[in-house]
């Protein structure tokens, strides 16, 4: 595993382009707060994505539609304070960008005055694609996510790989042309035949990010509760668990609450102490008595 120097500077967004045309690979990985920023700041993570994912993992919701504006600028405030290094893309919500060109823009500018993001993601073509050269017009970076597109899943038949059948394939790759005409910088292809992935990987100069899409895209992207084994619902197919931290938090947990109704925990170590003097005119009183007769 390699990682970049401790020296490097923040990650210029042009170089994204310039790692792709030198197959060098992008690392993605998605972070909710400073802690999981800063590590994968230290893990020399390329770029760190706020994902709305974190409906689910952090906030509990049965999908990402629910995750609001605010939820996801607190989050991406967050994430910034730690991730200094990496690119840090926040995830436009459901509804933060579908009614207008107007709103789109209003809430990018949220994330990168308030939070202080580098760039936004948006799922989808189609109408997303006006809200695209909208965002691209203001001066925003824009990554765009085509295939499994987890706020439009119930339209797209739930939760399952887009463009198996020719037809659609073709649609995923014009839809990809489009987007990369209409500005962003680069694509997140989720869930799609590996094949599909990698012609429309071949047929774009900007970088795609593939999560469940195969080896053919320019970088790869997980969910760090999923790799970390940190998240306990179903994980996709293409979900590799690189740690199973929930198991060893909870029997730290565990061994913690043993201790505390065992009474071995605090120890004299864990205590602080008070000079002798002090603690006995502390028990005598003196202190409370002369405060009452002044």
């Amino acid at each position: 595993m390699t990682s970049r120097p401790e020296t490097a500077g923040k990650l210029p967004l042009t170089d994204l382009a310039d790692m792709k045309g030198r197959h060098d690979r992008i690392v993605m990985v998605t972070a909710y707060d400073f802690p999981s920023g800063r590590i994968a700041d230290a893990a020399g993570v390329d770029i760190v994505l706020v994902g709305d994912s974190a409906a689910m993992t952090v906030l509990g919701n049965g999908s990402t539609v629910p995750a609001t504006m605010e939820e996801m600028v607190m989050l991406t405030r967050a994430v910034t304070r730690g991730a200094h290094r990496p690119l840090v893309v926040a995830d436009m919500p459901f509804g933060s960008f579908q009614v207008s060109d107007e709103d789109a823009v209003k809430n990018a500018v949220r994330f990168l005055k308030e939070a202080t993001a580098d760039a936004v993601k948006v799922e989808g073509a189609g109408p997303t694609v006006s809200r695209v050269l909208a965002l691209v017009g203001a001066g925003i970076p824009v990554m765009g996510h085509l295939g499994l597109t987890p706020q439009s899943a119930t339209m797209l038949g739930g939760f399952r790989a887009q463009g198996r059948t020719a037809a659609k394939a073709r649609l995923l790759l014009d839809d990809a042309l489009t987007l990369e005409q209409a500005g962003c910088f680069a694509l997140v292809l989720e869930a799609v035949p590996t094949p599909v992935a990698t012609r429309i990987t071949e047929a774009l100069s900007i970088p795609t990010i593939g999560i469940g899409s195969g080896r053919g895209c320019d970088g790869q992207v997980l969910v760090y509760h999923d790799l970390l084994g940190l998240y306990e619902g179903k994980s996709p197919r293409f979900v590799k668990r690189y740690a199973e931290l929930a198991a060893t938090i909870q029997e730290a947990l565990e061994r913690f609450a043993a201790d505390v109704r065992s009474g071995s925990f605090p120890e004299d170590e864990h205590t602080y102490s008070i000079p002798d003097e002090e603690l006995a005119e502390f028990l005598s009183g003196s202190t409370t008595e002369s405060k009452r007769e002044a």
